[in-house]
């Protein structure tokens, strides 16, 4: 962001009524929460709805904020409780995502939105390399589903974005232990969903 001023000092201008910082935080990231949102919903009508409704929860809170977290970790626990809240709601049924080409197994997003590969040498950087595979993404999508939402969310977040534990637990309001017990249960339940497609892969 050469010759950009960074988020704290946008937060302390839009804090005094500069409506101008409020908006470029607004532009800064609102890619990466619709990101977020339309994962968790699996719906770009929810998604939007989620992005509106975090702004409008971040606009009316930021006088609160005190920059103890990262200013995108407070807008990812704000955006993630309106995510949740309009799933509860609604009672999405569990195969919603599979609605949308979401590539959800290993890969992360740049800030530009294109996919970077994954880091890490487990089952993830394998799904991956197949993500090319209709079938396996459609399993993926359903099985990223099935998970519970407070499994789901720390997965996303985890596995798809890259934010670290302490980043994550931050902006769930989790203790980092609870974000990697979450974030294990999610990947056994997906291994197990998935494992046709890995134990034999070669």
């Amino acid at each position: 962001m050469d010759g950009q001023p960074g988020d704290r000092e946008l937060v302390e201008r839009a804090q005094q009524g500069d409506g101008a910082a409020f908006a470029m935080l607004v532009e800064r990231h609102q890619r990466q929460l619709y990101r977020l949102a339309l994962r968790m919903t699996g719906s770009e009508a929810d998604a939007q709805e989620v992005l509106q409704e975090a702004f409008l929860n971040a606009y009316q809170k930021l006088p609160l904020f005190r920059g103890e977290a990262q200013f995108s970790s407070w807008l990812y626990r704000i955006a993630a409780n309106s995510a949740l809240m309009r799933l509860r709601r609604k009672r999405r049924a569990p195969d919603t995502l599979a609605e949308q080409p979401l590539e959800l197994a290993g890969p992360r997003f740049s800030a530009e939105g294109y996919l970077e590969p994954a880091s890490s040498s487990d089952w993830s950087q394998r799904a991956d390399e197949k993500m090319m595979s209709g079938e396996l993404g459609a399993a993926i999508n359903k099985a990223v589903a099935d998970l519970p939402d407070d499994y789901r969310t720390v997965f996303l977040l985890k596995d798809v974005d890259g934010l670290s534990n302490e980043d994550i637990a931050n902006a769930l309001d989790l203790t980092v232990p609870a974000v990697k017990s979450r974030l294990h249960r999610a990947r056994l339940a997906l291994r197990e969903k998935l494992g046709e497609f890995f134990d034999g892969a070669k």
